[in-house]
């Protein structure tokens, strides 16, 4: 197997790992950690905030990894997945994030917050967030067998 060969593998395997860790924290850990009997809601946005935090520099080093392997191959590179990843990346990022970052403060500390509605529209990014990573994820495997395992 080439190295280019490679690149792919790894931009398959790093888009189905994000998908998975992403969706473990926003769909599984976010909610879930306000059924907790005795964590109150300003403590539960102070752990939302460090975690998504956390998550969010992680994606960043994801893309980074996807966009590397593209240097190195872009054979059957779906680059418009790539780019809508991407899109929505910067916008939660360089938008969202911070807003909602605001509110999580200003519930904090117990006024209310600003923006109610931007919390749906971070779920609606994550929600189209899956299906594209997972169509990257899969992008390797469109290749034919003979393509795959070639030395």
């Amino acid at each position: 197997m080439k190295y280019h060969d490679y690149a792919r593998q790894i931009r398959s395997i790093t888009a189905i790992f994000w998908l998975g860790f992403f969706m473990a924290i926003s769909f599984m850990e976010a909610p879930l950690k306000f059924t907790a009997p005795y964590l109150s809601m300003a403590e539960g946005l102070q752990i939302g905030r460090i975690i998504f935090g956390a998550l969010n520099r992680c994606e960043w080093v994801f893309l980074a990894v996807i966009l590397v392997t593209l240097c190195v191959n872009r054979a059957g590179a779906r680059l418009y997945l790539i780019f809508a990843v991407a899109a929505i990346l910067l916008l939660e990022s360089f938008w969202l994030l911070p807003v909602l970052d605001a509110d999580a403060l200003r519930i904090i500390n117990g006024r209310l917050p600003n923006h109610d509605q931007m919390h749906w529209i971070y779920v609606i990014f994550e929600v189209a967030k899956a299906p594209l990573l997972l169509m990257l994820g899969l992008e390797y495997s469109k290749y034919p067998r003979e393509l795959q395992t070639s030395a």
